[in-house]
């Protein structure tokens, strides 16, 4: 018997959250009991799981993403080039995503934002402070300390100090290191196969009880963080990646014509690492050097993902309006800082941004029972940021082509504007 997809789980599980949830809502007299021993621990299980997981695997995937590609120097000058750009292009999805839900306010204005005053989640921010207050905060007395207190940034602090350790070690010593990593990091993903296993009985019941509690009007947020955030991945796409492409000599209307078929199958499958064949293979065709093809799209993937910043942004904007939450424009700019480091990775793993936001949310001391909520509509918004995250995927070597002033030399038959 054929087994039904995951997302279509997701979605049954999220609609029959909404008529169960409705029921109770209606019919009161048992509505209490249901949602808070029943329904409500659901979706609990759902969050316990996706914090379970999320330490270990931002530490391996951090390690490997340093140490896995070679020595500190191996890829010299282009890396570097790379890497500036991918950290600098997903910083400004990050802002754009928080600037459109601070402006669009999609999580206020319904009953469900007044949740963090009744009792159900209390939720207190930290103070404002400077920069070397934050930073002497990040730096870890204890990294095992801070991996059971879920403290992100001191994890991945040490994260990094670990891989860069051991691409100065000799390979003899650090290759069993990266080897142990990489299978803890293999292990640590098919947890996440079963924890999203779950996640239709955890969308279940976390839109079960918030239906039951609040009624329709608690869905409404969902529906206008769908608008939000096609609404800045569009406005991403055509100024910012538009502009990049106009300094850089091309048309980035021409190029989506170009890559359409690439980036149709990506809107279809929400799923990047399929299309990854064909886009180098495009690039090639289109005239980059094999030498930054083959460097660039990988690296790519797992560092230069705009779609899934841009939705990392609005979401935990998203969450914290929906729970009256204000944060302070130093708190958001921590925010920028997190999600900047915690979405590296993040490419190709299905409901991996999921986890990510788990991540951030959890740093910045936000409420996780709103991310159960966004699960049920996220294969919605996924194909969006997906799309998006292979359109800056298919431009990024011709930004790296161009800086290193490589000139393109299209094969034979390829026409631009024309997909091959």
């Amino acid at each position: 018997m054929k087994r039904i997809p995951l997302v279509w789980q997701i979605i049954a599980g999220l609609l029959l959250g909404v008529l169960v949830g409705w029921y109770f809502n209606t019919h009161p007299q048992n509505q209490v009991w249901v949602s808070t021993e029943v329904l409500k621990p659901l979706g609990d299980i759902f969050i316990k799981m996706m914090k379970m997981v999320v330490v270990p695997i931002v530490f391996c995937c951090m390690i490997l993403g340093i140490a896995g590609g070679g020595d500190n120097k191996s890829f010299g000058r282009m890396g570097a080039k790379s890497l500036v750009y991918f950290f600098a292009i997903t910083s400004l999805a990050i802002v754009m995503g928080l600037i459109f839900a601070n402006l669009f306010e999609p999580g206020k204005g319904t009953e469900i934002a007044g949740i963090a005053h009744n009792g159900t989640s209390t939720v207190t921010m930290e103070p404002s402070k400077g920069a070397l207050i934050i930073l002497q905060n990040i730096v870890p007395d204890n990294v095992i300390v801070a991996m059971s207190e879920a403290k992100l940034l001191s994890v991945l602090f040490f994260a990094v100090l670990l891989g860069m350790a051991l691409n100065t070690l000799p390979t003899t010593k650090s290759a069993p290191v990266i080897a142990v990593i990489q299978g803890l990091s293999d292990a640590m993903f098919k947890v996440v196969s079963f924890v999203m296993a779950y996640a239709p009985i955890g969308v279940f019941g976390m839109i079960g009880a918030t239906v039951a509690t609040f009624g329709f009007a608690s869905l409404l947020p969902l529906l206008k963080l769908i608008g939000v955030v096609y609404l800045a991945l569009i406005t991403f796409a055509l100024v910012f990646l538009g502009g990049i492409c106009y300094l850089i000599g091309e048309n980035v209307f021409t190029l989506i014509k170009y890559f359409r078929n690439e980036l149709i199958l990506a809107f279809s499958s929400a799923a990047s690492a399929a299309v990854m064949p064909q886009l180098i293979s495009k690039l090639e065709a289109y005239g980059v050097p094999r030498r930054i093809v083959s460097f660039v799209v990988p690296v790519g993937y797992a560092f230069n993902l705009d779609g899934a910043s841009i939705f990392l942004g609005v979401a935990t904007i998203f969450i914290a309006q929906l729970y009256g939450i204000d944060l302070s424009l130093t708190q958001q700019i921590l925010l920028v800082v997190t999600m900047v480091l915690t979405s590296k990775g993040a490419a190709g793993v299905p409901g991996f941004a999921i986890i990510i936001l788990s991540a951030t949310l959890a740093s910045a001391g936000l409420p996780l029972e709103g991310v159960a909520l966004i699960a049920g509509i996220f294969r919605i918004i996924d194909s969006g940021t997906t799309t998006l995250n292979v359109l800056g995927n298919a431009i990024a070597p011709l930004v790296i082509a161009k800086w290193e002033r490589a000139p393109l030399e299209r094969q034979a038959g390829v026409r631009v504007g024309q997909s091959a």
